[in-house]
C-alpha cells in the first residue's frame, strides 16, 4: 500500500522522485523518503520524514539532493510506527546500499535474528530493514554482485514484496523485483532513462511505454543499456512493453479543492467514456445495444456458466452486490459475492462451470488478486472488473473489461463505484440478450435509460450547496443509520462506508425492512437515519419503515425521486434524483451519499483525500 518511485538517466533525479510522490501519495502518506547518489560528492545521500512528501522537501532544502539515479518510497505503515526511524529508504549497515518496499516480509523476525547473531544492527522497527541487510549479508559472504545477491535473497523470504534497491559504488545500476506487489518500469525508446513506480500515474508524464513486472520477476536497469527482466530463478523473462496513455489532466485538482470532489463532478464524463465504443447503433435497425468484447470473444464459456462468484473489497464488494442483481436480473443466471479476503481462506468450492468475476479499482487488490490466482488453480474462468490499465488483475484475468474512468486520488472511491456499476449494467444485457432471457423491449429501455445517466447525474451535481447546507448540521452526529431496499440496499452501505471513511462518524448500512430486528433500538432524536427512497416496487415498504423511525423522533435524510411530496411532507431534509428505472436507480441515488459524506467531513475540517489509517490501493493482506 506505500508508493515506490524510481528514476536513473540524463535527468537530475529529485525533482522526479518528488512529483512522482507527490502522485503517489494516495498509496500512503504517514512519511517519505528519498536517496540519490550525489553527481558531486558520489556519496548515498537519504532523506527521510515523518508525515506527507512536503515534510520531506522541507528535510531535503538546502542539502545536497544532486544525482541522476535515485529511489523514494511515500509509506502506509505495517511494521513499526510512523516515524523518521522507520521510513524508506532504509540503508544497510556498510551504508552502501539503500532499499524501498512495497509489502510485508512475513518471516522478517527469524531473519532479524540470524543476522543479528552476525553482528547486524537495526535502526528501525520494519521488516523492510531487515531486507536490505539480508541482501548486503548475501552480497558480502558470497563475493556477489547486486542483482545475484538480490535474487538470493528474495528466495529467502516470505510475503509479498515490490522493492527497488541501489548501491553508493555502482551509480548506473537500480535493481527491482515484485511478488503480489505492483511495480512498472516506464522505458524511453534510446534506453537513455528509466522511471519506475508502484504504477503508471508517475511515469506517464515522460513515457506511455511500460513495462509491468510479473510475480517473481526482477529487473536490472544500467543506464545506456535495453532493459532486461529475469526470473528470480534465473533465466531471462519476456520484457514486454504495453502502451499505457493516461489522462495528466485527472491527475490535478483542476480547481477543485479536493479530488474526491473533483471525481464526483467527474462522473458525468467520464461514465461517457465507460460506455463509448460499448454502447452503439445496430447496423439494421439503429436502435442501441451493447457490444463487449469479453461477451464476444467468450460467449461459450459465459453462456455455460452454472454460477458467477464475484470477489472484491470495500466499495468494489458493494458494486458486487448490485451486480448479483443485475446479473440474476437479466441473465438468470445464480451469483454469490464474497469477500475476497474471506473467499480466498474458505476453502471455496470451485470449478470448471464456474466463473469468478474480480472487480477491483486499482486491479491490484492482494486479497483479490489471490482470490482468482486459488479460483483459476481450481478450474474456473477469471472475469476482471477494474481501471487499472495493465494492472495485475487484469493480467490475470482470462477476460474482462476496463471501467475506464481515468486514476482515481482520493482515497474514498466515487466514480470508480459508478464506473464498476456501469460496467455490470452493460455486461448483464449483453450477456441477457446473448441467452435468450431479457426482452428486446427491456433491452432497448435499459440502454436509453444508460445512456441518459451521465445527464441526469449533471441534476444531482446541481443540489451541491443545498447538500453542503444540509451537512453542516450533521457534522456533530455520533452515528448515522443508512437503509435501503432491492437495487437501494447496496447504496446503503456504500453511503455508510463513504461516511465512515472521510468524516470517522460510526455509520451502519442496513436494509431497511431488517431495522426492526435489531439497530431500531438505536434511533433516537440524536440520530440521523438516512433512507434511499426512490420509486420502484419496494417504496411503499419503505414509506413504512420511515414511519417507525419517526414514531421514535428519529431525524430523517430521504432520496427521493423527483416530486415525491410524500415523503417531502413527512421527514426533515430530501434530496431529489431524476426518475430512472428500477436496476439503474443506485447510479442516481448514490451520488448525493457522496456528495454529504464530503461536506461533512469538509466542516468537520478533515483531511478528506488522504483519510488517517487508510490508503488507496490495498496491496497488502
Amino acid at each position: 500500500m506505500c508508493g515506490i518511485v524510481g528514476y536513473i538517466g540524463t535527468k537530475q533525479a529529485y525533482p522526479i522522485l518528488i512529483k512522482g510522490l507527490r502522485r503517489l501519495e494516495y498509496r500512503g502518506y504517514d512519511s517519505a523518503g528519498c536517496a540519490m547518489i550525489s553527481d558531486s560528492t558520489k556519496q548515498l545521500n537519504v532523506y527521510k520524514a515523518k508525515g506527507k512528501v512536503s515534510d520531506l522537501e522541507k528535510v531535503a532544502e538546502n542539502n545536497d539532493v544532486t544525482g541522476s539515479i535515485g529511489i523514494a518510497h511515500t509509506r502506509w505503515a505495517t511494521h513499526g510506527v510512523p516515524s523518521e526511524a522507520n521510513a524508506h529508504p532504509h540503508k544497510s549497515q556498510s551504508g552502501n546500499l539503500t532499499l524501498v518496499h512495497n509489502g510485508i516480509i512475513e518471516n522478517y523476525a527469524t531473519l532479524r535474528d540470524q543476522l543479528k547473531q552476525r553482528g547486524y544492527v537495526f535502526k528501525s522497527e520494519t521488516d523492510t530493514e531487515v531486507l536490505v541487510q539480508l541482501i548486503e549479508y548475501v552480497m558480502e559472504k558470497n563475493s556477489v554482485d547486486l542483482p545475484t545477491a538480490v535474487r538470493t535473497a528474495l528466495g529467502r523470504v516470505f510475503g509479498a514484496y515490490a522493492i527497488a534497491v541501489i548501491d553508493a559504488r555502482n551509480p548506473d545500476q537500480l535493481v527491482a523485483a515484485r511478488k503480489s506487489s505492483p511495480l512498472a518500469v516506464g522505458v524511453v525508446e534510446d534506453h537513455s532513462e528509466f522511471f519506475l513506480a508502484s504504477d503508471a500515474s508517475p511515469i506517464a508524464e515522460y513515457t506511455n511505454q511500460i513495462v509491468y513486472l510479473n510475480d517473481e520477476e526482477m529487473t536490472v536497469i544500467e543506464r545506456g543499456k535495453e532493459l532486461k527482466v529475469y526470473k528470480l530463478t534465473g533465466e531471462e523473462a519476456n520484457a514486454e512493453i504495453k502502451e499505457v496513455n493516461v489522462d495528466l489532466s485527472m491527475l490535478d485538482h483542476e480547481g477543485y479543492p479536493h479530488f474526491m470532489l473533483k471525481e464526483i463532478f467527474d462522473q458525468p464524463n467520464v461514465l461517457k467514456d465507460c460506455m463509448r465504443g460499448r454502447i452503439v447503433e445496430s447496423p439494421y435497425s439503429h436502435d442501441p445495444q451493447v457490444i463487449l468484447s469479453a461477451v464476444t470473444n467468450h460467449r461459450r464459456e459465459l453462456l455455460q456458466a452454472k454460477r458467477i462468484v464475484i470477489v472484491s473489497c470495500g466499495t468494489s464488494w458493494h458494486a458486487g452486490l448490485i451486480g448479483k442483481q443485475l446479473i440474476e436480473h437479466f441473465c438468470r443466471i445464480p451469483v454469490e459475492v464474497a469477500y475476497a479476503s474471506e473467499f480466498r481462506y474458505s476453502d471455496p468450492v470451485i470449478g470448471y462451470d464456474d466463473v469468478v468475476m474480480a472487480i477491483s479499482q486499482s486491479g491490484e487488490t492482494a486479497d483479490t488478486l489471490a482470490a482468482i490466482q486459488l479460483a483459476k488453480e481450481q478450474g474456473a474462468m477469471i472475469f476482471g472488473i477494474v481501471n487499472g490499465v495493465g494492472s495485475s488483475i487484469a493480467r490475470e484475468s482470462d477476460t474482462g473489461t476496463y471501467i475506464h474512468v481515468g486514476p482515481e486520488i482520493g482515497v474514498a472511491s466515487t466514480k470508480a463505484f459508478t464506473g464498476q456499476v456501469t460496467v455490470l449494467v452493460m455486461l448483464a444485457l449483453a450477456l441477457g440478450m446473448a441467452k435468450g432471457t431479457v426482452s428486446q423491449d427491456e433491452y432497448e429501455e435499459t440502454i436509453r435509460e444508460l445512456i441518459a445517466i451521465p445527464e441526469k447525474i449533471e441534476k444531482v451535481l446541481q443540489q451541491n450547496d443545498k447538500i453542503k447546507q444540509m451537512a453542516s448540521k450533521f457534522t456533530f452526529a455520533k452515528n448515522f443509520l443508512y437503509l435501503g431496499r432491492g437495487w437501494n440496499y447496496p447504496v446503503a452501505l456504500e453511503g455508510a462506508l463513504k461516511l465512515k471513511e472521510i468524516s470517522y462518524i460510526h455509520a451502519e448500512g442496513y436494509p431497511a425492512a431488517e431495522m426492526k430486528h435489531g439497530p431500531i433500538a438505536l434511533v433516537d432524536e440524536e440520530m440521523p437515519v438516512i433512507f434511499i427512497a426512490t420509486h420502484h416496487k419496494l417504496y411503499r415498504k419503505i414509506i413504512s419503515n420511515m414511519q417507525e423511525v419517526i414514531s421514535r423522533h428519529g431525524k430523517i435524510i430521504a432520496v427521493v425521486t423527483e416530486g415525491d411530496e410524500d415523503v417531502k411532507n413527512m421527514v426533515e431534509e430530501v434530496i431529489e434524483v431524476p426518475q430512472t428505472i428500477a436496476p439503474l436507480a443506485p447510479l442516481l441515488s448514490v451520488i448525493p451519499l457522496q456528495l454529504l459524506s464530503y461536506h461533512v467531513a469538509v466542516a468537520k475540517g478533515l483531511n478528506v483525500d488522504q483519510p488517517r489509517n487508510l490508503a488507496k490501493s490495498v496491496t497488502v493482506e
